[in-house]
């Protein structure tokens, strides 16, 4: 077992019960107290730990940790780098601070009062500088009811997807963290039955239910990652919602895939959540049928049972559920994605973000999009005020979280949060 990960252990910090955020998880993310730079922090219950004064403090001193600057960076990318075994080593150290009977901490009145803010006294920043980010398409569910309406129900698959994770190079700039407002994009769209496009604000706004993971490796033009090393080379996950356009991406996806319809905004959960964290939850993957080429085969449990909730709020409405998932459902998993992304030589580096695609289960009340959950707009959802929705509307806000939990313990990743503001 994985010291940090030890379901006994109990916290100083209280937890209130369901709390994301047990001592077992100790996720990292970058906090901005009041009148404060941003720096790199942990989160135990409702109290945010600001990583900078534990390392004021020499809390530190003894992890061998070759560059302390790391925790006053305004990003964690510097201390990603330092590799998964530091990731380790400062969780497990954070982990016997805040345990209930060590007094390390607890007994320096000073540094336990300045170490810890109540999560709402601080604003939560992108947790690392994303260089390049990669969406993939890997539910099998999801593109077969995709495929089921836009081309052959019989053949909803493309020939090539149960080869390869298939995936496109998005747009890194306009991925955001949770709290965000973002505006409903314009672009040219084609009516139906029109000869000529029109431009406009989109009437399909939609969001993809999405877990990405964050890269912690390196790597140099032309070398691969072998996919039993993939995981070596990711740091940890956060919740992804990714905004799409349905009308504009119809008109544009032919032949190159998307630009504008999902370029204008995505949005993350503050916290990364460490794969360590989450090693209790890892189960068996869907069976791959054909099976694969061999430098995408792999051994054990990759995939993760993750429960994946989404809920929009209209206006100042009541929050409406509108579908359950579970990550567990990728076909492809994310030790597939690393090494098909770097088979080619593409070079990758620390702090990238790949997503998963939208998520969707075997159900109509698992589907990860509205596209989905609404069949095109034929199937429109019922809200808690007595409104319907086939799309995102404007001054709707839309709420994921995501959360793995097992008879001992849960571990959660917290909201990813964006309200949608008009178009401008």
């Amino acid at each position: 077992m994985i010291k940090a990960n030890n379901p006994e252990f109990r916290s100083w910090i209280d937890v209130p019960e369901d709390s994301d955020f047990p001592i077992q998880n100790i996720p990292f993310g970058i906090i901005k107290p009041e009148g404060e730079t941003p720096r790199p922090a942990t989160r135990i219950g409702n109290t945010a730990i600001d990583l900078s004064v534990l390392c004021d403090f020499g809390f530190f001193d003894n992890l061998d940790i070759p560059d302390m600057s790391v925790f006053y960076s305004p990003v964690l990318n510097d201390f990603i780098a330092l590799g998964k075994s530091t990731g380790s080593v400062v969780r497990e150290r954070i982990s016997e601070l805040f345990s209930i009977d060590n007094d390390e901490l607890q007994g320096i009145e000073e540094a336990a009062n300045l170490v810890t803010f109540p999560i709402d006294e601080v604003e939560m920043m992108m947790p690392v500088f994303v260089g390049d980010y990669t969406d993939f398409y890997s539910s099998i569910e999801h593109a077969t009811n995709v495929g089921k309406m836009f081309r052959d129900p019989k053949n909803a698959l493309l020939p090539n997807w149960k080869h390869i994770p298939v995936a496109y190079h998005g747009r890194s700039s306009s991925i955001v963290v949770s709290d965000a407002q973002i505006h409903s994009p314009k672009g040219q769209t084609m009516p139906a039955d029109a000869k000529k496009p029109v431009f406009g604000p989109t009437r399909l706004l939609d969001f993809e239910l999405e877990v990405a993971f964050i890269t912690g490796k390196k790597t140099e033009l032309g070398e691969s990652i072998p996919v039993e090393e993939a995981e070596d080379a990711i740091f940890g996950l956060v919740l992804f919602n990714d905004l799409s356009a349905r009308d504009i991406q119809k008109w544009e996806y032919v032949p190159l895939g998307p630009f504008l319809s999902k370029n204008f905004g995505s949005v993350i959960s503050p916290w990364i959540v460490t794969l360590e964290a989450l090693e209790p939850f890892r189960v068996e993957g869907p069976e791959q049928d054909p099976p694969v080429l061999p430098y995408l085969q792999y051994s054990g449990k990759k995939n993760f049972d993750i429960s994946l909730d989404v809920f929009i709020k209209p206006g100042n409405g009541e929050e409406t559920q509108v579908t359950r998932s579970n990550f567990k459902y990728m076909y492809w998993n994310m030790a597939q994605q690393l090494a098909h992304h770097t088979v080619n030589g593409c070079n990758m580096n620390v702090g990238d973000m790949c997503a998963s695609g939208t998520i969707s289960g075997p159900t109509p009340d698992s589907y990860g999009s509205m596209l989905e959950l609404s069949w095109r707009g034929e199937k429109p959802i019922k809200m808690k005020d007595g409104s319907e929705r086939k799309f995102l509307e404007d001054n709707d806000t839309v709420i994921m979280r995501g959360y793995a939990e097992n008879e001992d313990v849960r571990v959660g990743f917290g909201d990813a949060v964006v309200k949608i503001l008009p178009a401008t």
